[in-house]
C-alpha cells in the first residue's frame, strides 16, 4: 500500500513549517515542490523531501507529481505566496488536473488582480474605497483630482503591502506611480498601478474558511508613508454590532469573488461609512495569523485547511476564547545589525508562548516599507485584552538591538533615515 502524500508548491518561512507539522500529524509524507528549495532553511534543517521544478510551468509540476504518484498515494496539493499569489492558481489547476480537492482557479486569479477584484466587489455593492487604474504616468495627475489627495498608490499584482504608499501630493503620487512603472514587469506583463481612495480609520481582518468566518481580528500598521505592520490581536475589540456588521461583508465577498472553497483573508478600515474593504486575500494569512487564530479560538487554521485539501472532514468549532496578540519588531533605520538582544529573558515571562528573531548580528538592514521590514516578533495569550497587552509590552521592554548606520551611497537608496540607531522594542 503507496504512503500517502501532501504535495506543498513553494515555500514559507512562518506558515511552510505549520503545514509540514499538520501534514505529519495527520499522518501523511510533506513533499515540497519549489523553483529553489534551497532557500526554505526549514526543509534541509528537518531532512524533508523536496524537488527542484519550475513552479511556473505548469507542464513540468503535472509530470513531477506524476513521477511521485508512482510511489506515493497523492492525498492533496496546496502551496504557498512569498510576493506573487499566482501560485494558488497553479494550485487550483493542479487540483482539477489530478480530481483532488481544490479551489477554482479562474476565482483565484480575478481575486489575485486588485483592479478586477475591486470591480467585482463595486458591482456587488460591497462599500470600498474609490479607485482608479493607471497604465502610465499622463494618468495619475487626473485619477488623483478625481479620487482627492491623499491616496493610496499600488501594484494591481501582489501581497504583503510591497510597493503600498501613502502620497499626500501631486508630485509623490507621480514619484511612486513612476518607481513602480520602472520596476521589472512581472511574468511579462506590462505594470498596473491601482490608485486609491485612503480609507482612515482602524484596521481589520476577517478569516474564514469556507463560506464561515472564523475569527476577526484588528491591526496596527505604521503608514508614514509605507505600511509596515506593528502588531495584531485576535479576536478584534469590536463590539457585536460591529463584529456583525464585519462579518456580514465579509460573506459578501465572498460570494462576488466566488471564493467560497478553502480559506480566504478580507482586510478592511473601519470610516465613517462604516467597515470598507481594502483587499480581499484568497489564502490563509501567514506571519503569526495562524497561531494567533490558535491560541484565541482553539481552531487551528492550516490543520483544517489541511483536512479540506486531503478531503477529510474539518471541526471549525470554537474550542476556548482568549485573547491573542503578536507585536513586531521594526528597526527604526537602516544600517548593519551590531547586536540584538533580550529575546531569552522575554520568552520566559508568563502568558508569553513566543518570541522569535528573523535576524542575527552582522545582518544588513535596508528597509523596503513593507512586510520585509520586521526583525521578529512577540506573542502572548491571556483571558483579557488588557493583560494580553500587558504582557506584550513587558517582553517587548526586555528587548533591545543597536544598528550602525549604512555609508551614505547605501542610505541614498531608501527614504532619509533617522542617525539615533539604538533601539527599545517598544519604541
Amino acid at each position: 500500500m503507496k504512503e500517502r502524500a501532501l504535495i506543498l508548491l513553494e515555500g514559507h518561512r512562518t506558515v511552510g513549517p505549520l503545514y509540514i507539522k499538520a501534514a505529519q500529524s495527520l499522518g501523511i509524507h510533506p513533499i515540497t515542490l519549489a523553483t529553489n528549495p534551497t532557500q526554505f532553511d526549514y526543509l534541509a534543517a528537518k531532512g524533508l523531501e523536496a524537488a527542484r521544478v519550475d513552479t511556473d510551468d505548469l507542464g513540468s509540476l503535472v509530470r513531477e507529481c506524476c513521477r511521485l504518484h508512482s510511489t506515493y498515494d497523492i492525498a492533496g496539493i496546496t502551496g504557498f505566496s512569498g510576493l506573487d499569489e499566482s501560485i494558488y492558481v497553479t494550485v487550483g489547476k493542479l487540483c482539477r488536473h489530478f480530481d483532488l480537492p481544490g479551489p477554482d482557479p479562474a476565482s483565484i486569479e480575478r481575486c489575485c488582480d486588485k483592479f478586477v477584484q475591486r470591480q467585482l466587489l463595486a458591482a456587488a455593492g460591497i462599500p470600498m474605497p474609490a479607485y482608479r487604474l493607471v497604465a502610465d504616468a499622463t494618468e495619475v495627475e487626473s485619477s488623483a483630482a478625481e479620487i482627492g489627495l491623499p491616496v493610496i498608490v499600488k501594484p494591481a499584482v501582489g501581497s504583503g503591502s510591497c510597493g503600498v504608499r501613502l502620497c499626500r501630493s501631486i508630485g509623490e503620487v507621480a514619484d511612486h506611480t513612476a518607481y513602480l512603472l520602472a520596476k521589472e514587469p512581472t511574468r511579462g506583463a506590462s505594470p498596473r498601478i491601482l490608485i486609491e481612495e485612503f480609507a482612515q480609520g482602524p484596521q481589520y481582518s476577517a478569516d474564514t474558511m469556507g463560506t464561515e468566518v472564523i475569527a476577526v481580528g484588528a491591526a496596527d500598521f505604521d503608514c508614514s508613508p509605507q505600511f509596515v505592520v506593528r502588531g495584531s490581536i485576535f479576536p478584534a475589540p469590536l463590539t457585536d454590532f460591529e463584529h456583525e456588521r464585519i462579518a456580514n461583508v465579509s460573506l459578501s465577498c465572498l460570494r462576488a469573488l466566488d471564493l467560497g472553497w478553502g480559506p480566504a483573508n478580507i482586510e478592511f478600515r473601519w470610516t465613517k461609512r462604516g467597515p470598507v474593504v481594502i483587499e480581499v486575500n484568497p489564502r490563509l494569512p501567514g506571519w503569526t495569523t495562524p497561531r494567533l487564530i490558535q491560541l484565541a479560538y482553539g481552531i487551528d487554521p492550516i490543520a483544517e485547511h489541511l483536512k479540506l485539501v486531503i478531503g477529510e472532514e474539518w471541526d471549525l468549532r470554537t474550542k476556548h476564547s482568549q485573547t491573542a496578540a503578536a507585536r513586531f519588531l521594526v528597526p527604526a533605520a537602516d544600517g548593519v545589525l551590531d547586536w540584538i538582544e533580550g529575546d531569552s529573558l522575554a520568552v520566559g515571562l508568563p502568558g508569553v508562548t513566543e518570541v522569535k528573531l528573523y535576524v542575527e548580528p552582522n545582518t544588513v538592514i535596508v528597509r523596503k516599507g513593507d512586510f520585509r521590514d520586521t526583525m521578529g516578533h512577540v506573542m502572548a495569550a491571556s483571558p483579557t485584552h488588557a493583560e494580553t497587552e500587558a504582557i506584550l509590552q513587558r517582553a517587548v521592554d526586555l528587548i533591545s538591538w543597536s544598528i550602525t548606520p549604512l555609508p551614505t551611497v547605501l542610505k541614498a537608496k531608501r527614504f532619509a533615515a533617522p542617525r539615533v540607531l539604538a533601539n527599545r522594542a517598544g519604541s
